[in-house]
């Protein structure tokens, strides 16, 4: 029975999913870097989520690895050039956490607009603002979403009953509209956006992207969520167009910098200043980590490996 190596945390049914389909797997959530490349180059496959980077140094311990499972949707921890070149496939498993990502975003929306956050904490210290909370609506608002693949999709299927005007623009792709959204030029998203949302992968192209300049581009002040990936925004300009109110609201569920024991000086600095702000919602980077998506990334997975010609 041909082996896949497991590095990472994964539903228990795991395991019995790949027995099932014909393959053992060789479960060690807690292997360490150096020991996935001392170990013997006894696996066709190897699952990961985003322990270790998936290179070239570590890739040429195991010439035998036929593919990478990477269990979620983001690849930018493989070096998919290398991958690539060597003939070895990447399965993602973004059908997975799609619908999770989607209630993720919504529920920041929910929240910000209706101050949801701010009320309870002032309710449950005996502070009964009225005025002070009064929200805004998403009906009649325009949600702009920069990407849609899985995720952007996912979005604009859970406003559907919002009465909100849903936009879109994808580098990649054309001709995607459909009955959830509108697809339109990023002219049209900087000239219309009441509401921006991010779902974009992490690539040379899009690191460091909503700056400063790309902020200043939106004609109105906006609303931004992230649930993609930090570095696609720069932290320290989010916080300047908070400050003007060139952004109003802001949701984010990643950080530039996830590692609080690694902040820069600097860093820490602008996440203070964030943090301390009633109209900023942050989560642990959890917008596909729900109960059901655990599980359900362990299907999306297992039906991929199963078509693969090994």
């Amino acid at each position: 029975m041909k082996k896949i190596l497991i590095i990472d945390d994964m539903h228990d049914s795991i395991t019995a999913m790949l027995h099932k389909i014909g393959f053992e797997a060789d479960y060690q959530p807690f292997v360490t870097r150096e020991q996935i490349m001392e170990a013997p180059d006894l696996y066709v496959g190897m699952i990961v989520r985003s322990k270790t980077t998936i290179d070239a140094e570590l890739l040429s311990t195991k010439p035998s690895v036929k593919f990478i499972g990477r269990a979620g949707a983001g690849i930018d921890q493989l070096e998919v050039s290398y991958i690539h070149e060597h003939g070895i496939q990447i399965l993602n498993a973004p059908e997975g956490n799609r619908d999770a990502l989607g209630e993720h975003v919504l529920g920041m929306l929910l929240s910000l607009s209706n101050n949801l956050v701010r009320a309870n904490r002032e309710v449950k210290s005996y502070i009964w603002d009225r005025e002070g909370n009064r929200g805004f609506e998403l009906s009649g608002k325009t949600i702009a979403l920069l990407g849609y693949g899985h995720m952007g999709s996912a979005v604009a299927e859970k406003l559907a009953g919002f009465g909100c005007r849903v936009i879109a623009y994808d580098i990649s792709k054309t001709n995607f509209t459909d009955l959830y959204v509108e697809e339109v030029s990023m002219e049209d998203i900087f000239e219309q956006a009441d509401i921006f949302s991010l779902h974009v992968p992490l690539t040379d192209h899009t690191r460091n992207l909503v700056d400063a300049d790309y902020l200043q581009q939106f004609k109105k002040n906006i609303v931004l969520i992230n649930a993609a990936r930090g570095e696609v925004v720069v932290t320290k300009d989010l916080l300047q167009a908070m400050q003007s109110g060139k952004v109003t609201h802001a949701g984010l569920d990643v950080l530039e910098n996830e590692k609080f024991t690694k902040l820069t000086a600097e860093q820490k600095q602008t996440y203070d200043a964030l943090f301390a702000m009633d109209r900023v919602l942050v989560s642990p980077h959890v917008g596909g980590w729900s109960y059901e998506s655990y599980q359900n990334i362990n299907r999306v997975l297992v039906d991929k490996i199963a078509k693969l010609d090994l």
